[in-house]
């Protein structure tokens, strides 16, 4: 790509910078090819200063292109690929893109590894990690290095196996500045080949190799002022291994030890840590002859006025370093070593007085020197004197001259340096001497520990020394990684160019070639007066003009610089010639005699003496032939800051050390040629959604050549080899450019679209809303309108009707007083006429007048209130019609709506049916759910039984109590309904008499007061048996409380009683293995007879006895401890065992109603259907043969029949005897199956007596051995037959007696199942029969609805019961497939006992334990599970029946030894294993379902309890065959470990069958591994292998029970493996991962409920591992979500939740990083939460294991001995 496409706008830059060395910025406008300068903007929002003129204001800066080189700024990588685990896997491979990957992963994620190609950095944190524990060990062991975290753990690991596979050494280079973490790193790889390894012939042997460790430190070590444990030398370590590579031994070598500490140290630094721990244990009473005090109180140790390290105790320092002195075995010169280093000590204090210029003298009573020359041996005197003196020798004479107070203490210094350097190297030798081995070494991995590139101000002779060693190592790093790189192109088959890098030959040559730096120093040390000035002039004259790398200093000439790859050093000449003098003469004299340095010395003395550099010169090339030799890996270790502060980095301290130690040259080489390396799988995966649907070729080569040919123009940027594509720098960001680009417009495009129906979803809302809006608003406009119109309609009646009332009333004023002037005038006329008539009508007519007026008046009356009546009556009836013809219209139109909204009504009945269904498969999952949940609690309810039953009484008297209630009740309301009457009347009454109404007050309330006394007498009483009841369920909770808290104590001390017979064991068994190495053939025969005849007591003395056969080879201290421990325990556990026996009854009852007859109906079923079969079969033949001779007579008709001899009559006689052959074998396999099956149910006849066969021992290994063998089916005599077919008819006619039962039975449940039929029809009928009469009484409308919601709620029901039947059905076809699939299998079993097939079957006896037998291929054994566990308590019966005690401890002796040998020969085998695990709890269960024991004997039937053991007492047998199936249980889950370890990653993380947009992520040159698409582990794999684990355990009749535990386990160790390695893979930690987890997960949870295993506990394990891929797809921004993390992750520690967090990556620029600050919140909210503070699952621990009772419901008179087992020797009583 050209530069403007990739400087554009918004690219991000690096910006050189002084104090942060690069920093990001951004391009504020695009770049164009001839630009001057390019605009940025800092990331940080500041402005920089301009370098050059400009104007003052801008808000951005330009940075000016060099016009020569025309080099432009770093690109930056894009945030995706930032944090990558592999520095190579970044684009763009500059300076500033990996200081800033370090520094992500270093102070963001507390990541201090990081892959750089093949180099491993190692950021020191000044903090220790929870890294490097066991289970982190044992998580890398067996892994590839690019398939976990980086970590030096994956570096020794993957040293450690190539030298495994490629029989090579191997070496580690370990190096760095001080202060970097170099010595913990290699202590660190040490300690990871200890573990992974296990030593062989010899004893701890790895705790040798680690305790050499505490020596070197105490000896080499000591404060700077850059690390408080400064390894002061250089070392190379040797792990020698075996053929099986165990570690044997080891070797170590060191370099270039700081002598000049011990006698100097600078200021706040330390000498060695040997002498302040000295000194801290002087008070020690061994070390009072040592004369020591404190530190302070000597010069070599007060020098650096720090004596103290902080954190750090010398005397407890001091007691590891005489631990790990005594661990090597160096007692005897350990107290030698401390007197010699005491002596040190005190020579540091030795006073020279000075008496001239060149003359010094020292006391010989000075305290110090005494003590020296005590504690060495040597004479006062002459020490005193040689200190001072010196010897001159010349071919004649010899000289003794004095020196000077200064060369005096020279001298001095140089003896306690030597003295020092003597005692490093002796005891390094002491070292090597102890951890040699005397076997042989087959390879070797070597660590080596050295200094790394060091500057200082005054830099001395051994910064030179350390520096010319890290140019050696760094030339053969650069060689290392050419060639790699090489080796990767030409196995690529792409061309190369030769790759330019820097070689520092030329300053190698400049140090050690000839006339070099150390030749010139050798050739001036040599001179007799040679001087620095001297050895200056000749570097100058030699070097300067010669060589580029060497340099003067301009103001000085007494130094001088040499250029290294890292950095220029300069070294100052002070006195090193003479030092360097003194160190040689006390180096090639002897401690205890001092000889002065000779003019002339004699040839033999100058040769033999070796200068200080040559000495280093030679170990060096050494070292480079050793390392040339193995093949090398790389820790490079980084001190991020001076001040030892944890997690800080100091950008230029770390771009110093990156530069020095070799890391950008890796990247510059890398960089060079196509760092970025992909398969072609993995680029489709990645970059599929650049290309288009028909670009995809089933050829994924070819797919992505056209893919790249169109986005890469420059075919120079790429090139595809035979497996990957290789690319440029810079060609994966512009990829992913274009990848992001096209994912950002399909973002924008469903962003688009969703937008779209939002804003639509959001108009059709508020269209919507609008019209109901302007409906209301029109309804209410519409309603005032109507409110107007009548109210103006009312206003004008009103008017109407006043008007005509006024005029009325005007009216009648008038016609009132007209009437009343007529009325007036009337009667006076009529006075006057009256006045006249009355006198003469007085009498008579006066009344007939009355009469006649009074009636009519009365008729007019009447008339008048009629028409008012009627008047009212058509009003009334009026104004109510008007309301029912409104009403009618109102219902009219409702109708006719409703019938508009029938048109629909069917799919509203479909929906609402469908609704139905869904809450039917809800209903139906809650049911699921709570009959799993009735389950669990089915239990505890039992548990809860007896004390629910103490509660009923009170119960009952509760409810006698509360009987009464109701009738009280009722006479309260009573009363307050008299009450109510009495207020009436009283209110009535009330106007009439006051004190008839107080009276009646008065006797109202004290009846009512009398009558409330007694129900509330009777409330108090309820209250307090309430406060009772509850006061019992409070004590019933807590009782429960407390049963659980025991229950968990006592599966702990289950868990701890197991792991230690587990132990006890494992010991047993090496013992027993060193005895048959150590003896002879029949010395192990007898010691093993003598084992076996240990059992006779209880199982304390069996563990005793155990123990005491293992006293020569396992240590006394373990077994004693093991077995006090045993006692203790034994004596808890009989207390604990009788509380759970108690608990397990209730399940054990239900478990025998379920188990009673199911045994024995599979065989016996298949044996009816061979037996039909077979018959079908011969009246089949029958049929041809009557067809045959029907053919012969017809073809001859009424001709005489064939004569005999000629060739019909042959034929036909041929075929007679082939049809009565197969009759015959067809009637002998009918015989012997009716046989089979009256033996199965009732075979009794006698036989000899089992006393002929004495030897018991060698029955039961005959039985362990013959098991599996094939058989041949024995013929049987005329007798025989005849027997057995009259034993098949008896069988045959109770066979039919059992079917009529059934039908019987079956009949029995049709007659039921039919009468609730018609009672449920007869109630439906009424029902039916009540509602059609109340529609009957409904109107047309309401009766239409009312049929609707009936017929809808009939369908409904009828659907949910069609639904309910086709899942009975569904359940009941999957169950009979099952069942067919299995008897065709036994079928197929059975009649494969023809064929020969060679299987391993589980049993062969111990004393052949390496032979291998076929696996059981009959029908026998596979119907009856468990028969050798039967025959064998049958043997046991027969024992016990005789009485015979010897017998029966030799038959069971012998059992458990041959059970025994075989789980030690074949314990890899699940299949064995599992086999043997069944019939060992069989026969423990039979033990004890026999032994007339009241508890277990009531499961019993009345046969079975006959044939309980009458004469012994086995409980204590029953206690050691539970211990051995512990033992048996514990190897099942090691060998279904072995198995499942291997694909648990592979199928739970790494397989993911659609990548998808979210592809993986570029990986660096450190590819994980890959298996091929046919060879991958898949969850489908992991699966089939749990199904054949399961399916296994059900054929060999192992307990439910104990299936389910094993399930459990294997769902532990499952969470476990991968949960580990997520928390140890960067690469895993996304949000797709934990998509992909869920679904796993969630398959393995439908695994378990199609076994019906939801309720053994599996899927609680599994919650650790849900919960971790939850926390990888939640939301991780707000504090909201940190609470909500906290809340659902509460499987999980908090540890693994900030490492998860920590660890989260995103695969797409989509995805968020978790914040820093929001890590700090969760860690906040855990804070308070007690847990485990461990970061890793242990992957070793095995739940405890519950051995429940089982009793057996099969009949032991009806158990046969298969004829294919070859037993013949046993005889049925």
């Amino acid at each position: 790509m050209a530069a403007s496409e990739l400087y554009s706008k918004h690219a991000r830059v690096w910006l050189p910078d002084a104090e942060e060395v690069w920093k990001s910025a951004e391009l504020v406008r695009d770049y164009s090819p001839g630009d001057p300068t390019l605009s940025l903007q800092l990331e940080d929002g500041t402005v920089r200063p301009h370098s050059y003129p400009s104007p003052p204001l801008t808000h951005h800066t330009e940075h000016k292109i060099d016009p020569k080189t025309k080099e432009l700024l770093p690109l930056r990588n894009p945030n995706i690929l930032v944090g990558e685990n592999d520095l190579t896997a970044l684009s763009y491979l500059h300076e500033p893109a990996v200081l800033h990957n370090l520094k992500v992963r270093f102070i963001d994620s507390k990541l201090i590894y990081t892959y750089c190609g093949i180099v491993l950095v190692a950021i020191n944190p000044y903090e220790s990690l929870p890294i490097y524990e066991a289970d982190i060990i044992h998580a890398y062991s067996g892994q590839n290095m690019g398939d976990m975290d980086p970590h030096i753990f994956a570096v020794a690991e993957e040293a450690y196996k190539q030298m495994a596979r490629k029989e090579r050494n191997q070496s580690i280079i370990v190096s760095g500045e001080s202060g970097a973490g170099k010595t913990v790193s290699a202590k660190y790889a040490m300690r990871y080949f200890a573990t992974v390894s296990c030593s062989s012939g010899e004893a701890n042997v790895e705790e040798r190799v680690l305790a050499s460790n505490p020596i070197m430190e105490a000896l080499g070590n000591a404060k700077t002022t850059r690390n408080d444990n400064s390894s002061r030398f250089g070392k190379y370590i040797e792990i020698g291994f075996d053929k099986k590579h165990s570690i044997i031994g080891a070797n170590m070598r060191t370099y270039l030890l700081e002598k000049s500490r011990v006698v100097f140290q600078a200021q706040n630094e330390r000498n060695y840590h040997i002498f302040y721990q000295l000194c801290a244990s002087s008070h020690l009473p061994e070390f009072k002859a040592f004369k020591l005090g404190c530190a302070e109180d000597f010069h070599c140790t007060n020098q650096g006025q720090s004596p103290v390290i902080d954190g750090v105790d010398d005397a407890k320092e001091m007691c590891n370093t005489r631990k790990a002195f005594s661990l090597l075995g160096e007692n005897s010169d350990q107290m030698e070593i401390y007197q010699i280093l005491s002596a040190i000590l005190h020579l540091s204090n030795v006073e020279v007085k000075e008496q001239s210029a060149d003359r010094c003298s020292i006391s010989p009573d000075n305290v110090h020197l005494v003590v020296f020359c005590e504690l060495l041996g040597v004479p006062c005197e002459e020490m005193a004197h040689w200190l001072c003196h010196k010897k001159l020798k010349t071919t004649t004479e010899t000289y003794v001259k004095p020196v000077s107070k200064t060369n005096a203490l020279n001298g001095r210094d140089a003896l306690a340096k030597h003295i020092y350097a003597r005692l490093f190297s002796w005891v390094v030798n002491s070292i090597n001497a102890a951890l040699k081995s005397a076997g042989k070494q087959r390879s070797f991995i070597g660590v080596l520990d050295i200094y790394g590139f060091e500057t200082f101000d005054i830099n001395s002779f051994e910064q030179f020394c350390i520096n010319y060693a890290n140019e050696k190592l760094q030339q053969q790093f650069n060689m290392h990684v050419f060639k790699l790189e090489q080796e990767e192109y030409m196995k690529e088959e792409i061309p190369w160019t030769l790759i330019d890098f820097y070689d520092n030959q030329p300053c190698i040559d400049l140090i050690e070639a000839r006339l070099g730096v150390l030749d010139l120093l050798d050739e001036e040390c040599k001179m007799p007066k040679g001087s620095d000035d001297t050895w200056a002039q000749k570097l100058y004259n030699t070097l300067l003009r010669q060589n580029a790398h060497f340099d003067k200093p301009r103001l000085s000439n007494r130094a001088f610089i040499i250029h290294h790859f890292a950095d220029k050093v300069r070294h100052r000449l002070f006195n090193l010639l003479l030092k360097l003098f003194e160190d040689g003469e006390k180096a090639s004299g002897s401690p205890s005699k001092k000889s002065g340095v000779s003019g002339r010395a004699g040839p033999t003395q100058k040769d033999n003496r070796k200068t200080v550099g040559l000495q280093f010169r030679q170990s060096l090339h050494l070292l480079m032939d050793t390392l040339n030799a193995t093949t090398p890996h790389y820790v490079r270790c980084i001190k991020p800051n001076d001040h030892k502060a944890p997690f800080t980095l100091d950008p230029v301290r770390a771009v110093q050390q990156l530069r020095a130690c070799g890391i950008l040259e890796t990247i510059r080489i890398s960089a060079a040629g196509f760092p970025s390396r992909w398969t072609y799988q993995e680029f489709f995966n990645r970059y599929r959604v650049l290309m288009k649907q028909k670009d995809a070729l089933p050829d994924r080569k070819q797919t992505c050549k056209n893919l790249l040919e169109k986005l890469i123009q420059d075919e120079e940027k790429y090139q595809f080899g035979k497996n990957k594509i290789f690319f440029r720098a810079g060609q994966v960001a512009y990829l992913e450019k274009l990848r992001s680009d096209k994912l950002r417009l399909a973002c924008v495009r469903i962003q688009k679209t969703i937008r779209c129906w939002l804003a639509r979803k959001k108009y059709l809302r508020m269209r919507e809303s609008a019209v109901t809006i302007q409906k209301h608003v029109r309804g209410h406009q519409a309603r005032r309108y109507v409110k107007f119109l009548r109210q103006t309609s009312a206003a004008v009646i009103i008017q109407r009707n006043v008007r005509m009332w006024a005029q009325r009333r005007r009216y009648q004023r008038q016609r009132s007083a007209a009437v009343a002037i007529q009325s007036l005038w009337r009667t006076y006329t009529a006075r006057k006429k009256y006045q006249k008539v009355c006198f003469i009508l007085r009498n008579k007519s006066t009344v007939v007048l009355q009469k006649w007026a009074r009636g009519w008046l009365a008729r007019r009356r009447y008339r008048r209130a009629l028409a008012a009546v009627v008047l009212l009556q058509s009003c009334v009836r009026r104004m109510r019609a008007r309301k029912e013809l409104k009403k009618l219209k109102v219902e009219a139109r409702s109708v006719e709506h409703f019938k508009k909204l029938n048109v629909g009504m069917e799919n509203k009945i479909l929906q609402l049916q469908h609704k139905i269904n869904e809450q039917h498969k809800e209903n139906r999952e809650l049911s699921e759910r709570m009959s799993a949940v009735t389950k669990t609690l089915a239990a505890d309810r039992d548990k809860q039984c007896s004390e629910i039953e103490q509660l009923r009484k009170l119960e009952q008297e509760a409810r006698t109590k509360a009987a009464r209630l109701p009738s009280l009740l009722e006479q309260l309301t009573f009363l307050q309904h008299e009450l109510e009457v009495t207020r009436k009347e009283k209110d009535d009454l009330e106007e009439q008499s006051n004190i008839y109404r107080e009276q009646t007050q008065k006797v109202s309330r004290s009846g009512l007061e009398a009558s409330l006394q007694l129900p509330l007498l009777f409330i108090n009483i309820l209250n307090k048996h309430i406060l009772e009841q509850d006061q019992q369920l409070t004590d019933i909770k807590t009782n429960n409380e407390n049963t659980k808290q025991l229950e968990t104590d006592l599966a702990e001390e289950r868990s701890r009683y197991q792991s230690l017979l587990s132990e006890h064991l494992h010991l047993e068994e090496r013992h027993k293995d060193l005895k048959e190495e150590m003896d002879f053939s029949p010395v192990r025969s007898f010691i093993h007879k003598r084992t076996d005849s240990n059992y006779s007591s209880n199982s304390s003395e069996f563990s005793q006895s155990l123990g005491s056969t293992a006293e020569a080879a396992v240590d006394l201290p373990i077994l004693l401890k093991l077995q006090r421990r045993v006692k203790e325990l034994e004596q808890d556990k009989q207390a604990l065992m009788e509380q759970l026996d108690k608990k397990e009854e209730a399940q054990q009852e239900k478990a025998k109603a379920e188990k009673q007859n199911s045994v024995g109906r599979v065989e016996l079923d298949l044996e009816t259907l061979k037996r039909q079969e077979l018959e079908n079969e011969n009246k089949k033949l029958k049929q041809d043969l009557n067809m045959l001779r029907k053919s012969l007579t017809s073809e001859h008709g009424d001709a005489a029949p064939p004569a005999p001899g000629s060739q019909p009559y042959n034929i036909l006689l041929d075929q007679l005897s082939s049809s009565n052959e197969e009759l015959e074998m067809r009637k002998e396999e009918v015989l012997l199956l009716r046989s089979h099956m009256v033996r199965q149910e009732a075979l009794k006849h006698k036989v000899r007596s089992y006393m002929k066969f004495p030897h018991i021992k060698i029955l039961t290994g005959k039985i362990m051995s013959i098991f599996p063998k094939f058989f041949n089916i024995h013929t049987l005599n005329e007798d025989g037959e005849l027997w057995l077919a009259y034993e098949g008819l008896k069988e045959t006619n109770r066979i039919l007696e059992c079917q009529m039962r059934e039908q019987g039975h079956v009949h029995s449940e049709k007659l039921k199942k039919l009468s609730e039929e018609v009672s449920r029809l007869k109630n439906e009928k009424e029902q039916q029969q009540k509602l059609f009469a109340q529609n009957l009484l409904l109107p047309e409308d309401a009766r239409i609805e009312a049929s609707l919601k009936l017929e809808i709620t009939r369908l409904t029901k009828e659907n949910l019961e069609l639904l309910e039947d086709g899942e009975r059905q569904d359940k009941a076809i999957r169950k009979l497939k099952k069942q067919l699939k299995f008897y065709q299998k036994k079928v197929e079993d059975y009649e494969g006992n023809h064929e020969e097939r060679a299987q391993v079957f589980p049993g062969p006896s111990a004393e052949e334990p390496g032979h291998r037998y076929p696996k059981p291929a009959i029908a026998e054994l596979l119907f009856t599970p468990g028969l050798p566990a039967y025959i064998i308590f049958m043997c046991l019966r027969y024992a016990d029946n005789v009485n015979n005690d010897q017998r029966v401890s030799d038959l069971l002796n012998s059992t458990i030894s041959s059970i025994k040998g075989v789980i030690k020969v074949k314990g890899n085998d699940f299949e064995v294993v599992s086999f043997w695990l069944a019939n060992t709890c069989r026969l423990m269960h039979c033990l004890k379902q026999y032994s007339g024991d009241e508890v277990y004997a009531k499961h019993n039937t009345a046969k079975q309890n006959e044939q309980c053991l009458s004469n012994f007492e086995l409980s204590e047998y029953q206690q050691v065959f539970g211990d051995l199936s512990i033992q048996i249980y514990r190897q099942l889950i090691k060998c279904m470990e072995d198995i499942l370890q291997p694909i648990i990653v592979a199928s739970m993380l790494e397989h993911n069958a659609e990548q998808g947009v979210l592809g993986a992520k570029p990986t660096g040159m450190r590819k994980k591994s890959s298996l091929s698409e046919e060879g991958v582990a898949t969850v489908e794999v992991l699966l089939q292998r749990l199904s054949l684990f399961h399916s296994t355990m059900g054929q060999h009749g192992m307990d439910p029970e104990l299936i389910k535990q094993v399930v459990r386990q294997q769902f532990y160790i499952i969470c476990a493996v991968t949960l580990n390695n997520l928390l140890l893979r960067k690469d895993m930690c996304s949000w797709g991962k934990g998509l992909q987890i869920r679904f796993n997960v969630w398959q393995l949870n439908e695994w378990l409920v199609e076994r019906e295993l939801t309720d053994c506990g599996a899927k609680d394990t599994l919650e650790p591992l849900l919960q971790a891929a939850q926390l990888l797809q939640i939301r991780k921004s707000t504090e909201a979500d940190a609470q909500a993390i906290c809340s659902i992750c509460s499987a999980l520690t908090a540890e693994q939740i900030v490492k998860l967090l920590t660890l989260y990556t995103p695969v797409n620029e989509f995805e968020e990083r978790v914040d820093i600050n929001f890590i700090t919140t969760i860690k906040s909210l855990l804070k308070d939460r007690v847990e485990s503070s461990t970061l890793m699952m242990d992957t070793k621990k095995i739940f405890s294991v519950t051995l429940q009772f089982s009793p057996s419901c099969v009949a032991l008179e009806t158990i046969q001995i298969p004829a294919s087992l070859n037993l013949g020797f046993l005889s049925r009583i």
